[in-house]
């Protein structure tokens, strides 16, 4: 057997990313021998796993690795993964020759052989590793992320990750019924469905694979899991979101009734200069519908403000959509131009102090109505699946509808579902109390 080694791992980005990190840690794990830890200085290995979406987690990078190149132990080695390793390639080793190895977001079944091979590049977008069978390894045991999805086959102009993730391919649902179930079986009730277009699922797989399955259809073989009582997903796009998918998502009891819809923008005009390929109109149809069919629903959104082109009135036409779908939580950011898109060549780039007068306008619009919805809560009594022990005594976990609720409570309440009245509504959290 190996000398056991240790592997201390940063993840930046989103869930996909904290999955892949949890791949890379199975993986070697399994292979390698190498075992977590949270002290730098005894690492034996160090990664690094990137986000391109914006402009600051890229410039953080070259930070963190210059700080972990002055921290680390002699012998132990830096390497670099995820979407900037995958837009970045070689030029990451001309700016950080102590860096061992890069491999891109598409390329993490290759870990092993990059932690054994020095200056190991690996950066193919058209890799395709959906049917490869990783190890297991999650980071909570009440929740399980399920890739069900890689890449994304959408143009949208100001976004990098089909550069980084390639092309869009399904996951074989043989897998993912496998990994659900075997995730369930170790206890973890909650199933969480990861993919740039989760409603998408079915269009393409791998080689001459061909099933007859969309993404409701997936959603509800899942539910016929008996140990898996929740199940989430993330990102949908508004473009997929047909009538099907709607009533699948209304109808099924183990789906949680939280929906995020990327808005991006709520001019039509702009989000026909972000290809969205869907109009306000649509998806305030959409937002609306979903409202109506499930009066508890809570729905979550991406906001870009100062798009290249974005006048006064586009943006009134964002707040308007905001007015009306009152979100429950709204990402927001200053548009910043990623290389290798579109966008970054448009001539029509918006003033930063423009961008973030706009910014601080939307934000305080969605504090008020934070603030509307954070009432609406008071003295109600919701089912909330404890799976988080925090500081202070308190144990958090969310409602069906995806609200941060946080109790006072020992550590037996972790993986239950309980009831808990909400006697403080804040705007992030709500905190009250167990019903006996």
């Amino acid at each position: 057997m190996k000398e056991e080694k240790k592997l201390f791992i940063e993840t930046l980005g989103c869930a996909m990313n904290v999955r892949d990190s949890e791949h890379i840690i199975a993986e070697l794990g399994s292979l390698e021998n190498y075992v977590l830890t949270q002290n730098i200085q005894e690492a034996d290995l160090i990664v690094i796993n990137t986000c391109s979406v914006r402009e600051k987690p890229v410039s953080k990078l070259f930070s963190e690795i210059g700080k972990y190149n002055l921290q680390k132990k002699d012998g132990a080695k830096i390497g670099v993964c995820g979407c900037t390793a995958s837009h970045l390639g070689k030029e990451i080793f001309k700016r950080a020759p102590y860096v061992s190895f890069v491999i891109g977001a598409r390329n993490v079944s290759k870990i092993s052989t990059a932690v054994n091979n020095e200056k190991f590049l690996s950066v193919d977008t058209d890799y395709d590793e959906s049917a490869y069978a990783f190890g297991e390894y999650r980071n909570s045991l009440y929740k399980a992320y399920v890739n069900i999805s890689i890449g994304c086959d959408k143009k949208c102009t100001y976004c990098i990750v089909p550069h980084t993730r390639g092309e869009e391919i399904s996951i074989p649902a043989d897998l993912i019924l496998n990994e659900a179930r075997k995730a369930a079986k170790n206890g973890a009730k909650e199933i969480f469905l990861l993919g740039q277009n989760v409603n998408n699922y079915g269009k393409r797989f791998s080689g001459n694979v061909r099933l007859d399955m969309d993404f409701s259809d997936l959603l509800n073989c899942i539910a016929e899991i008996p140990e898996v009582e929740r199940i989430r997903f993330t990102s949908p796009h508004p473009l997929h979101m047909d009538d099907k998918f709607l009533e699948t998502f209304a109808s099924n009891p183990k789906v949680c009734k939280s929906m995020h819809m990327p808005l991006q923008s709520g001019s039509t005009r702009i989000l026909e200069r972000m290809k969205r390929g869907y109009s306000k109109e649509w998806f305030l149809n959409r937002a609306l519908k979903l409202r109506e069919m499930i009066p508890d629903v809570s729905i979550s959104t991406d906001i870009i403000v100062a798009f290249p082109g974005e006048s006064d009135e586009d943006f009134e036409e964002t707040l308007d959509v905001m007015r009306q779908v009152k979100f429950e939580q709204v990402f927001a950011f200053k548009y910043s131009a990623r290389p290798l898109t579109k966008a970054a060549e448009f001539t029509d780039q918006i003033d930063s102090e423009i961008g973030s007068a706009r910014l601080e306008r939307l934000q305080l619009l969605q504090d008020d109505i934070l603030d509307e919805i954070a009432l609406s809560h008071l003295d109600k009594i919701y089912p909330v699946y404890i799976d988080e022990l925090r500081n202070s005594g308190y144990l958090a976990g969310r409602s069906d509808n995806n609200a941060l609720v946080q109790i006072k409570g020992d550590e037996n309440l972790l993986g239950r579902t309980v009831n808990i009245k909400i006697t403080n509504p804040k705007r992030l959290s709500l905190y009250g109390e167990l019903v006996l």
